[in-house]
Order: C-alpha cells, then structure tokens, then sequence
C-alpha cells in the first residue's frame, strides 16, 4: 500500500515550547537585537564579531535544549505516513526527535559555512565560530544560516516536495515570513490542509482546511488522535 504524504511545514512556535525564543513574540530575539544589526550580509562585514556572538550564544542555548511533545508527535507521523518537514527552524530537535527527512530553508545553527564558497560547509557540535576560524581556502567562517536579503538555496527543492503533499501541515509560524510563507500555494488540489497555532492568521479562500488553535504540542497531538484518523 502506498503511504500518504505529508507534508510539514514548521517555524518558530514549534520550537518555543522547548524555551528557544522566537523572533516576532513578546520579548523574542529581536527585541534586545536589530534585525539589521545581526542577521544581514551588512552586519557581517560591519561587525562579524557582535553576529558571531549572537550566534554563539544562540549555539549555547540549543546545545541545552531538548525536543518537546509536538516533535516527538510530528516523527511518530512516519510510522503511518510519508513525511517530509520543511522547517524554517534553524535548531536541529526535529532530527532529536527522531525525524528523518529534514528540510531547513534558512540553514542550520549548528554548522558553518566558508564567508566566499557557501558550499563548504562543516559541522560545529556546538561549538562557537570566532574571528580567525576559516575555511580550507582560508576565509572566515560564518553560521549556516540565510540572513535577510540573502536567497533561500532549498526553496526549489520545497516547492518540489510541496507539490506531491496529500497532508499540509502548517504548524507553529505567522505565515509571514516568505517565500516561505507561499508554499502553500503549491500545494495540489486534492491537498487536505491544516494550520496549528494559537494565534491564526487569517486564511482566505482555501478548501480542505482545518485551523486547529493550539499551541504545537497539543495541536499535533489532536491532529494526530482525531483529525488524521478521518483522511
């Protein structure tokens, strides 16, 4: 029998749950920080060591962080289903809680990436970047993350998986941040759609769709227990 795909695509809310902050709610990340002051291409080559700080400490923070209830939910889905997660997360507790086809489009916390040849990228297991840590062709290094005005390298490659989704899952993000924001766009006619979080946006014009408002943890465990059970 051929396996339902379902597709996730999951931000920030799905993460605070396990105390890492998020970028656009009260007293998140951004406000002790300027978007503009640590997370562009500008900022790097203006003051690379306040960016690298910021990540660093951010590295700190995961390194303690342990996957909740809602991701721990989300991995059990392959047990019944074809799963992919496309996450706008840079955390690696989808992976902890035992998902194994991850898509991260805005990078990833724990690695680094060569400042000029963005495809040497290597793994820091949690350790910190500093000043003077450089790739094989000698140029410094940088976190693996895709700052604002930077493209998004796997953005083709969602909209790919996007397209072939029988389940859509939206789960713990505003809906505001793009391009991320228009996969559901792409998603086939006969797609049945869910949207998890307590705060929703407003959704117009869309059929098959279920608003479930829920914090991530036990949105997914009312998606898991009653909705899927009827598709």
């Amino acid at each position: 029998m051929t396996l339902k795909k379902v597709v996730v695509l999951s931000g920030a809310g799905v993460s605070a749950e396990s105390g890492l902050k998020t970028f656009r709610d009260y007293n998140g990340l951004w406000e002790n920080f300027k978007i503009e002051d640590v997370a562009t291409p500008e900022a790097f080559r203006t003051n690379p060591e306040l960016v690298l700080s910021f990540y660093n400490e951010r590295r700190k923070q995961l390194k303690a962080a342990k996957p909740n209830e809602a991701h721990f939910n989300l991995a059990k889905l392959e047990d019944e289903y074809e799963v992919a997660i496309i996450t706008q997360n840079i955390d690696d507790l989808h992976e902890k809680a035992g998902s194994t086809n991850v898509l991260h489009l805005h990078g990833e916390l724990n690695k680094a990436e060569s400042s000029k040849n963005p495809r040497l990228i290597y793994e820091l297991n949690h350790a910190d970047i500093k000043i003077g840590d450089v790739c094989e062709e000698g140029h410094q290094l940088r976190p693996h993350v895709v700052w604002f005005g930077e493209a998004v390298p796997n953005m083709e490659r969602a909209l790919r998986i996007t397209a072939e989704a029988d389940i859509f899952i939206i789960i713990g993000t505003s809906l505001e941040v793009y391009p991320a924001a228009s996969l559901i766009n792409y998603t086939p006619d006969y797609c049945v759609k869910f949207l998890i979080d307590p705060n929703t946006p407003l959704i117009r014009d869309e059929k098959n769709f279920t608003i479930i408002k829920e914090k991530a943890s036990k949105g997914t465990s009312l998606l898991a227990k009653k909705y899927l059970k009827k598709i």
